[in-house]
């Protein structure tokens, strides 16, 4: 399906769902804009035309285009993209960015669509299983797949780069992150894989996944994973073999994240069999997701990283240190994209919040840790 058609949505309604995006009120635009609250209620209502002054006003205040918000009502064409998972059905909202050549899709459901939020769209899918109507022009943008979920934090330093650059994160286990990068889906995989040799971490991993195209290994953060531990039974758990002898609820990672090997590790070692903990067969993908579900009393532990753990207030045994790490595939080293995140990962802001959060250690956040050839 191609070619273009009438967007029904006038102007007004326009300016009014990117007000809604940013998170602020008809007060709140008018004070950025330098208009009154009235103005911007008859716009949004189509009562009346922004002059071309209020109209860059608005279009800056908003984070977007004066064509965006006023320009002609044409549906933007059809195009078609590589789904990095499933999209689901006519109407689903899509994350879009182009990973070198190709333009990739990503869904938004479930934790993909929300940071205590719902997050923006770059389409609809239109035409099951690939075409996708955009919703307004498109723009540069980072995708990043990975489990940490202080990834979206540079989506902050990204949108003030001139020009700006947006940012669209895959959350899943890091074995799926670097697949998605190998095949080009992604600009960069978050992981944090233990190295068979020597107990370092991403390196090996990385250099087994990309293969003879090599990339860049790059700092983000350390932390220690282990077990999430409910209060109440905090004192009761010094480590997995107390949550085996006390018949403790475990909520699990899927398979190929490193918490899940971490755990199947500290079982092997303590000669338990992973179907004696009860729970193991549960799957939460996300470190914070896994928290969520023992303060929500769904189970007594979890394994997950201690940033998540401290977030929901809950007791935290470690069982290792761990390095986290973007991968970036030499095919994409050098697009405007992979060189605004590399720039970013050396804010001193992005530094400042990864230290503020409980449990992270941002010490070489954006070093080269490994060139791949």
């Amino acid at each position: 399906m191609s070619g273009q058609g009438r967007d029904t949505r006038p102007g007004g309604e326009r300016l009014r769902a990117a007000r809604l995006a940013r998170g602020i009120t008809q007060r709140d635009l008018a004070e950025l804009a330098g208009v009154t609250r009235q103005a911007v209620a008859a716009l949004e209502a189509g009562r009346s035309e922004p002059s071309l002054r209020v109209a860059f006003a608005l279009a800056q205040a908003t984070g977007s285009t004066v064509d965006e918000l006023f320009g002609p009502e044409v549906r933007a064409p059809m195009v078609r993209a590589r789904p990095v998972a499933a999209l689901g059905e006519r109407g689903a909202r899509v994350a879009l960015a182009r990973v070198g050549t190709p333009l990739v899709a990503l869904a938004m459901g479930g934790d993909a669509a929300m940071r205590a939020g719902f997050a923006p769209a770059g389409g609809v899918l239109e035409d099951p299983p690939d075409g996708i109507r955009p919703l307004g022009a498109g723009r540069p943008t980072v995708v990043v797949a990975g489990c940490d979920p202080a990834l979206p934090l540079v989506e902050g330093p990204l949108a003030v780069l001139d020009p700006p650059v947006a940012f669209a994160w895959w959350p899943c286990g890091s074995s799926e992150a670097l697949e998605l990068a190998a095949s080009g889906a992604v600009h960069a995989a978050g992981v944090h894989l233990r190295d068979d040799a020597g107990g370092g971490y991403n390196v090996e991993a990385a250099r087994a996944r990309l293969g003879p195209g090599g990339g860049l290994v790059v700092g983000f953060a350390a932390w220690r994973e282990g077990l999430a531990v409910r209060p109440g039974v905090g004192q009761r758990v010094d480590g997995l073999a107390d949550v085996a002898r006390a018949s403790l609820r475990i909520v699990n990672r899927e398979p190929g994240s490193e918490a899940r090997a971490l755990l199947e590790r500290t079982c092997e070692e303590l000669g338990l069999h992973p179907a004696e903990l009860a729970g193991y067969e549960t799957e939460a993908r996300g470190h914070l997701q896994v928290a969520s579900a023992v303060a929500a009393r769904l189970a007594d532990v979890g394994i997950a990283s201690e940033p998540a753990a401290r977030t929901y207030g809950l007791g935290f045994v470690p069982l290792a240190d761990e390095r986290y790490d973007l991968v970036v595939p030499r095919a994409v080293a050098d697009t405007a994209e992979v060189h605004a995140l590399l720039r970013v990962l050396g804010s001193s802001w992005l530094r400042a919040q990864l230290g503020a959060l409980p449990g992270y250690a941002p010490a070489g956040l954006g070093e080269i840790v490994a060139v791949l050839d």
